[in-house]
């Protein structure tokens, strides 16, 4: 449901927007930018993408009910006696020049960010919980969301709406009764961060890792940590329904920057750093992890209070452990019951498409974990993959990694190497150049020319790969989401 809900006057104040015609009393309810979803009284916003110009279709959405189009260009002849005859306020969205780089229509990804700022403002209730990192954003952000959801009305973002303009939907569909805001946050250039935590004002954040992902863009991965602190600039003190809650950042203890982080950010800004991990000195710690034949980690969960209790996920992998230690330390900041927290947690559904087992009859089993990848997260998912149990083949098709900029090469060799250790049956590469240095990585290491490929797409590693497979194998599909390999999962078990 969407939730926004405010006049067309108040909107206007917020936003810096110009009234072009319409009842500036009339109040509107929800926020959308795709003109198929417009609801009945619900705000357009007209977005200039680089396929796709949202403003073409301000008149769809005026006759779709909307209560209010954003425009980002001169309205067209007839589109303001069209939305007089609806009762529709046309806006003009107040112009900016400044342009980031991944922002193909500045003027409306600001409109988003001021007015999603003013709905946080008055919804000054909320505990927004700031979630971001290099990996696992996602299952840490969902993991939150199911554990905090036993005890508070909660709202988290869907899917990885993350972004610029992800990030102001995430807040816009909230609603004034819920407690907690669960907001992943993700960026790829500097200072994006500082924008979207300044509109969030998270009380509690978290930083999953500082791993490798947009250092084509940010050039080392001391920059990445500064770039992902930036989350700490907006954090505010709540006292909220949840109950008065301190400002803290989580992260993990073997995050090589974290001192950094604290040292930099988080101390100036009288912001609490909270650890977790498996030794002693952290807050919130797991002991003594084990994992099943299907990868499914246990272990005895301990707070330095004394407090313990045995747990089992039901997601693969020991790297999981961390984004669950970090979901805990969250929650019990909030007050939240620990048992009841950690119980949801650790049998809440599988995020699709990432490492979610799939299977079929007569077919393999695939491990679909194709949403995205990085360096890091290629390593993690070739530890499920090894870690599982399996009557036939272990297989590794794994697809190149983008934004790695001029690391590329030497990144995707440290992916080829790592994978090349691995006990595979079958190890398969989906790209281009960058597949090529997987595979000659690979191949300096030792493994067998006779169990690798390089395939350009994943529809060809469909055509060449999926015919040989059979049930018993255990089949990994992994790669940046450009390369697509959701196409290989789906067709494997087709």
């Amino acid at each position: 449901m969407l939730m926004l809900s405010m006049s067309i006057a108040d909107m206007l104040e917020a936003t810096g927007a110009t009234l072009l015609c319409g009842d500036p009393e009339r109040v509107v309810t929800g926020v959308t930018t795709d003109s198929r979803s417009v609801e009945d009284g619900s705000v357009f916003v007209c977005f200039a993408g680089e396929r796709v110009n949202g403003n073409r279709f301000a008149a769809q959405a005026v006759e779709a009910g909307a209560g209010a189009v954003v425009l980002t260009e001169d309205a067209p002849d007839g589109l303001a006696d069209l939305a007089d005859a609806h009762g529709c306020a046309l806006l003009r969205a107040a112009s900016v020049e400044e342009k980031t780089p991944d922002d193909t229509d500045p003027s409306a990804t600001e409109f988003l960010l001021r007015l999603a700022a003013a709905w946080r403002e008055r919804n000054d209730q909320w505990v927004v919980v700031g979630v971001t990192g290099s990996v696992g954003k996602t299952t840490t952000k969902d993991m939150l969301a199911c554990g905090l959801a036993t005890q508070f009305a909660t709202h988290a973002t869907k899917g990885n709406f993350n972004n610029l303009i992800g990030l102001p939907l995430t807040l816009l569909a909230a609603s004034p009764d819920d407690e907690v805001v669960v907001a992943e946050m993700g960026m790829n250039h500097a200072g994006e961060l500082a924008r979207l935590t300044k509109v969030a004002r998270p009380t509690v954040a978290l930083v999953t890792n500082v791993g490798t992902s947009h250092i084509g863009f940010l050039g080392s991965r001391e920059a990445i940590a500064c770039a992902k602190a930036e989350i700490v600039r907006g954090m505010t003190a709540s006292d909220a329904a949840t109950g008065s809650v301190r400002p803290c950042l989580v992260l993990t203890e073997d995050n090589d920057f974290g001192t950094l982080i604290d040292e930099r950010f988080c101390q100036p800004a009288g912001v609490e750093v909270v650890r977790v991990g498996t030794s002693a000195a952290s807050d919130v710690r797991a002991e003594g992890i084990t994992l099943d034949e299907q990868g499914l980690p246990s272990f005895e969960l301990a707070f330095g209070d004394g407090w313990h209790e045995r747990v089992a996920l039901d997601t693969p992998g020991r790297h999981v452990v961390s984004d669950f230690l970090i979901a805990m330390a969250i929650a019990d900041r909030l007050g939240a019951d620990r048992s009841a927290v950690a119980q949801a947690i650790a049998h809440m559904p599988q995020t699709h498409m990432r490492l979610e087992v799939l299977t079929a009859p007569g077919r393999p089993r695939v491990i679909d974990d194709s949403y995205n990848a990085s360096p890091n997260s290629i390593a993690a998912a070739l530890d499920v993959l090894c870690s599982m149990e399996c009557d036939g083949r272990r297989v590794a098709v794994l697809g190149q990694v983008g934004e790695l900029g001029s690391e590329a090469e030497r990144l995707h060799g440290y992916i080829g190497a790592y994978a090349a250790a691995k006990p595979l049956d079958l190890l398969v590469f989906v790209g281009g150049e960058d597949a090529g240095h997987m595979a000659e990585a690979a191949r300096t290491m030792g493994f067998s020319e006779d169990r690798l490929e390089v395939l350009p797409t994943a529809q060809r590693a469909l055509e060449v790969i999926g015919p040989v497979l059979a049930e018993g194998d255990l089949v990994l599909a992994k790669g940046s989401r450009s390369v697509g390999l959701d196409v290989f999962a789906k067709g494997v078990l087709a």
